[in-house]
Formats: structure tokens, sequence, C-alpha cells
């Protein structure tokens, strides 16, 4: 992990800032900001989320919340309604009152003297959720959104059903979302009244998982907050991004499809987890990646560089794929990392070098793989004959069949049937010799062994 000391720019930090509400509900934030911005005045930008920002995302935040501001942004922090330190009570997620508070707070951070009045947001799952909701409602402030771990639509492809099957996680979910309810405010940033906001969320938070289970089709319930009711609705530029392991990394691709605005994707060996922090890594320098995005699109000039369309791609040396840039002539290392659907994970990145736990790039010709029968009667396709006892060296068929650098599961045309992004996230998987539920294929099961023997280099 690389711990950045010295930043462009010196920070200042509110500890506890209340933003009042139309309805008269107080919300509690945390704001770094350049200390520059009192004569200076910088962009903002927003992370609205219901993990209490005083303990359990407390440590998340003080990286990439100081971070930002140190790089010339006014990063703010803000409890939603019903957790943390604010007022009201939160009985489900992404409700109207939730949406509107959200732009009620962005037209609250354009009006202060510090702010230019151009903000961004930024979020991972439920951040990353509301992020694309609100931007679909177009508020003037909004100028770019970088999304992680997210979806376009809550119905087909959240935690709660699958195809109309009730997943398990829906259970599981609303259980952790009834203890985070359950939690109190801080007295000491609370004051005297917190006994009472904490009675308020007892009593009136109620559980969820009952809400869920009256809607197991698909009906207006999930129509709202799904933007792929309407992906025309966004107007700003949006980063998505998720990991391979991650539960949500098809939602990248269709919002790259379906956008009709300047939009990048990012995709790598991580899971449900920013990509600075996660595993099984490598990791990238993703809060690099989010500055340079902020200084594209929240700085009074505009964007720097032009944006490519969504079908251009280029390979970091890291794994992960990126969308919407041009391919450069030769692709430089590159640092990147994960942890599960709706989870956290540590560790840490640079953009300008190689993260340490990176293996470097493999040089001349691949390693012959080693023969593995599957169970069924067919022998593997990178192998020879068992009766040889030896693997000849040929080029693979398939990507997803022996996994071989060779291999270019980024060219137009697929060497087999196989899409190249499925087929480059089942290696990801194949390299660590055990099966990832996130794909259709069963690695020990099929026909056609597709698990490779060996491990790169």
């Amino acid at each position: 992990m690389r711990v950045v000391e010295d930043l462009p720019h010196e920070v200042r930090q509110d500890e506890h800032v209340e933003i009042a509400m139309p309805d008269g509900v107080r919300l509690a934030a945390r704001i770094w900001r350049p200390a520059s911005s009192d004569v200076d005045p910088v962009p903002a930008v927003l992370e609205m989320i219901p993990y209490r920002k005083r303990d359990m995302t407390a440590v998340r935040d003080s990286i990439h919340h100081p971070y930002m501001a140190g790089h010339g942004y006014a990063s703010v922090r803000v409890d939603l309604r019903g957790s943390g330190d604010s007022g009201g009570v939160l009985t489900d997620e992404y409700l109207e009152s939730e949406l509107a508070d959200a732009e009620a707070v962005l037209d609250w951070l354009a009006a202060q003297p510090w702010c230019t009045g151009r903000v961004g947001m930024l979020g991972i799952s439920w951040g990353g959720f509301n992020g694309l909701q609100v931007a679909a409602r177009r508020p003037d402030p909004l100028a770019a959104v970088v999304t992680v771990c997210s979806t376009d639509d809550r119905y087909a492809d959240d935690v709660h059903y699958m195809g109309g099957c009730l997943l398990s996680d829906n259970l599981s979910w609303a259980s952790t979302m009834f203890a985070y309810n359950s939690c109190p405010p801080d007295p000491a940033l609370a004051g005297d009244r917190w006994r009472e906001m904490w009675r308020r969320r007892l009593e009136g938070s109620g559980l969820w998982l009952e809400t869920w289970l009256r809607h197991q089709r698909r009906d207006g319930y999930w129509a709202h907050g799904s933007v792929c009711e309407d992906l025309s609705a966004i107007d700003v530029p949006v980063l998505a991004v998720s990991g391979w392991a991650d539960g949500y990394s098809n939602a990248v691709f269709r919002l790259l499809e379906g956008l009709d605005v300047p939009c990048e994707g990012f995709i790598g060996p991580w899971s449900h987890a920013y990509p600075h922090l996660g595993r099984p890594g490598p990791a990238i320098g993703f809060l690099q990646e989010v500055v340079g995005w902020w200084d594209r699109w929240l700085r009074p000039t505009g964007p720097t560089t032009p944006t490519a369309p969504p079908t251009t791609a280029r390979r970091c040396a890291s794994g992960c794929r990126r969308a919407s840039r041009p391919p450069p002539p030769t692709t430089s290392g590159r640092a990147g990392g994960s942890a599960n659907r709706r989870g956290r994970a540590r560790g840490s990145g640079s953009r300008s070098a190689p993260s340490p736990r990176a293996s470097p790039p493999r040089r001349g010709p691949p390693a012959p793989a080693r023969v593995r029968r599957c169970r069924s009667s067919r022998r593997c396709r990178s192998g020879s004959s068992p009766a040889s006892g030896a693997a000849t060296p040929r080029r693979p068929t398939c990507p997803t069949t022996s996994g071989r650098r060779t291999a270019d599961p980024w060219s137009s045309t697929p060497p087999c049937s196989t899409s190249g992004w499925r087929s480059w996230g089942c290696r990801w998987s194949s390299w660590r010799s055990r099966p990832t539920a996130r794909w259709p294929w069963s690695p020990r099961g099929s026909r056609t062994c597709r698990r490779r023997a060996g491990r790169p280099a």
C-alpha cells in the first residue's frame, strides 16, 4: 500500500456540518476541502450513503475524501436521512425522499462561497446507485458521476431477485440494514436529542424484507430507481466501475452501450470494493483516475481530452479492462484490488508505479500446460494424450481453455463462441484454480474442461 504524504493543497476538515432539508430534517455531513477554497472556490464531490460516517466508513472516508480535497476539490460525505448522525427515519432503499434530499444537498453545496457551483457524485454500492438515480433527475449543479459496483436495474440485477427467483441476499441484506438502522447517533454530535432520534429509528424503520417480498414481480416499485427504464434521462458524463468478482459487473456493459453521454468503464481483478482498496488484486491507482475524471468534467474549462466512443478499449497490465478510450500503441505497467456484493476490503495502489503485489508480466514463450482430465471421458483441449504423459505447447483455441497469455481476449473476432469479456473473466477465475459462481459455466462439470491445470509464472 502506497501512502501519499504530500498533496498539492493543504486540507481543511469540518468534522460535523448540518444541512437543513426543506422539511426541516437536518442531515449530517463531514467536509474536506482545500484551505485556500475560502478565497479560491473549488468544485465539490458528494458521497451520500447510510453507512455512518462517524464510525463504519470512517477509515475508508479518511483515505479518498482527503485525497480529492488535496487535489483541489471540496469532498463531502453525508449520512442519509435516518442513518448515522442525520435526523429522520430511513424506511427503505432509494426512496423519493432520499433522492429529493440529494438534490437539496447539491443545491446547498453549489451555493457555498467555497464552491464554484459544479458538483460531482461519487459512491460505491448504495452510493453508486443513488448517483445514477440523481443524475436521471437532472439537477442543475450535478456535472459528472462516478458509480462503483452499482446497477441500472433494481429488479433484475440487484440483491433481491434474479431471473424472477428470490435470492438469499434478499434476507441477509434486509437483516444487515435492520442492524444498521438500529444504531443510535453519536451523542457527542447529536447532543441531547440523540435519544429521541434513536427511539424514532427503532420504532419507525421497520423490516424492509416485508416490502421486498410483496413485490416479487417487476412493477412500479422496482421501476423507481432503475435508470434502465430511461437511460436517456442521464445527461452528465458517467464513469462506471466494477470487478470481475463483483455481482454488478454486467451493469458496466449496459451503461456503456445504452448511455448517450461520455461514459467510461473499468473492470478488473477485484470484487465489491473501490479498485484501490480491493482484493484479490492487483489494485490500480483509482483515486488518481477519479481525480482525472473530475479534472475533465468539473473544471470550468471542461474536458481536456476528447472522449472516444464506448466501443474502444484497452487492457491494463494489472488485468483491468478500460472502455471508452482508444488503445495506446503500447500498454504501460499499471498498478490496481476487491471484496463481496455490498462488502468491504482494504489495500491501495499507485498510478505511476505497479502495486507491490502485482506479478511482472511473463516474458518469452508460454510454459507447456499440464494435462488434467475432465470428469467426463474427454480430455482437456489444452493438453496432449494422457498416454504420452507430455503436453504439446500450442496456441489455445479459447482463452477460457488454458488461460495462456498468448490468447488475446480483446480481439474483435474472439477465437471461440465465448465473448472476449466473459473469457477474460473466466480466465482470472481459472488462474486461481477455483470456480467463481458469477459465471454460468462450471469449470469442473462441463463436457469439455475449461479449467487450466497450471498457474502463470
